[in-house]
């Protein structure tokens, strides 16, 4: 849903011989300059009454300009009151450490009990917010944490942050096999030419890049720093299988369940049942979108990934 929200104001004698993109784009900076793009492309940017639908036009300075701006609505997500663990708000921000097994959006087969629709409770100024606010998301059984933006302001700076690559994103990974060091993984990743629900390295795909380094060695299993570059759809699970290091648990990427021979039964236990990704958003920086303060936020693994690296521990001991 939808509605027209009737921007107007003047361009700057300033501005003159700027591109109309960029000038618009200073003037009403709470919307990102792709967005303003769209909008004179469709025709829905007048100067002095007239239609301008080129981006790279210049401005002449002292023009009058409107500006019919298209505002998503979330008004087809319902809210519900579903308990939400908060770490850190204020009229900007929401952050938030997400549970194993919450989708992010709805989508098909998940019209309910998704993150969206908590936020729209505990915020219910979410509604007038593209998305509710969520930015980047998380697989539904990776854990932790995520940032919403509480206005269009906040939401333009969290994604211009977002493709300037200037979040700081740290996740813990559990992973099948030992691995003698950390290391940078550069390689493009997209859809799968086969299986079109799943992702995978490919010559087509978007860079992407992780980097990971060793937070704890075990005898068939390693404990992983990792920390994205760049934010492909699963790009650490991608990532790990594809140097042949894939998580535990990981039922899309991690191929089959191997109980190493010599494990003990209460680690094939275990394994076997660990059902998801060992994967966990650790910790979380940013500028703030107004005072450009660096904000940054930690919260520790969930209980069943403590569990798995804790009986892990063990086993390097007896072993």
């Amino acid at each position: 849903m939808s509605e027209i929200e009737r921007l107007q104001s003047h361009i700057p004698l300033e501005m003159a011989g700027q591109r109309l993109d960029v000038a618009l784009a200073e003037i009403f900076s709470q919307y990102s300059r792709g967005r303003l793009q769209a909008w004179i492309r469709a025709g829905q940017v007048r100067l002095n009454d007239e239609e301008w639908r080129q981006p790279k036009a210049k401005v002449q300075g002292g023009e009058r300009v409107e500006v019919d701006a298209v505002v998503e609505l979330e008004r087809l997500h319902e809210a519900e009151a579903i308990p939400l663990s908060i770490v850190y708000e204020d009229e900007s921000l929401i952050v938030v450490n997400k549970a194993v097994g919450m989708v992010a959006h709805p989508a098909v087969g998940n019209r309910e009990g998704t993150l969206l629709n908590a936020l729209l409770h505990h915020a219910p100024e979410l509604h007038n917010v593209p998305r509710a606010g969520i930015v980047h998301r998380l697989d539904k059984e990776t854990s932790g944490l995520l940032v919403i933006a509480r206005t269009l302001v906040a939401q333009n700076s969290l994604v211009e942050q977002l493709q300037a690559r200037e979040f700081g994103r740290e996740y813990e990974a559990v992973v099948i096999g030992p691995m003698i060091s950390g290391g940078t993984i550069e390689a493009p990743i997209g859809r799968h030419h086969i299986d079109r629900k799943r992702m995978a390295v490919t010559e087509s795909g978007k860079e992407a890049v992780t980097h990971y380094r060793i937070g704890e060695r075990f005898r068939d299993y390693t404990h992983l720093r990792v920390r994205l570059e760049t934010g492909r759809t699963h790009q650490i699970r991608v990532h790990m299988t594809h140097i042949r290091h894939p998580l535990v648990g990981d039922p899309v990427y991690g191929g089959r369940l191997r109980i190493p021979k010599q494990s003990s039964e209460e680690l094939s236990n275990a394994l076997r049942a660990f059902r998801r990704q060992a994967l966990h958003a650790a910790r979380l920086g940013l500028r703030h979108p107004l005072t450009d303060e660096w904000l940054e936020w930690d919260v520790p693994v969930p209980p069943d990934m403590q569990a798995l690296i804790e009986i892990l521990r063990r086993e390097n001991s007896a072993g």
